[in-house]
């Protein structure tokens, strides 16, 4: 995948108040992802080469990702289609340590173009993936889980 210059991309951040071990493994194990943000599945563990499959029961999929980076407890970055269909847009966790038990997850995407339909559909996974850390919070933290009928 080629970023240009005039690419667009964008980052959300939450404070999840969790060791980065455990936010990071939230974000890697198919099984903890499946219970608070992909809710049609999740097959393969985030290693780094692995090509794994995402499935939303509330959005059209499947999505496969190509993980690119997996460096435990640092960082996940993978590439997966854009919503414009055609291409791929790069998405990068990074899992800072606040504390022994507070961890801020970033989330950036990359790779939007920059016209009229690149910044809508950046627009509507800014909101995905703000929904996605805020899941992540409500379960880790609380037990909770938030995904369920929030778009359908």
């Amino acid at each position: 995948m080629s970023i240009s210059d005039s690419d667009m991309d964008f980052t959300v951040w939450a404070i999840i108040d969790k060791p980065r071990e455990q936010v990071f493994d939230a974000v890697v194990d198919p099984d903890k992802l499946a219970a608070y943000f992909t809710t049609g599945g999740a097959r393969g563990r985030m290693d780094r080469g692995a090509k794994v499959r995402w499935e939303f029961a509330d959005f059209p999929g499947p999505f496969d990702v190509d993980v690119l980076v997996a460096d435990a407890p640092e960082q996940v970055q993978f590439d997966w289609p854009s919503p414009l269909g055609k291409g791929m847009s790069r998405v990068t966790f990074r899992f800072g340590a606040l504390t022994e038990a507070r961890t801020k997850v970033e989330v950036t995407e990359s790779g939007w173009p920059a016209t009229p339909e690149g910044l809508q559909a950046a627009y509507g996974n800014c909101m995905g993936w703000s929904q996605m850390l805020a899941a992540m919070k409500a379960w880790l933290d609380h037990g909770v889980v938030l995904r369920t009928g929030m778009y359908k």
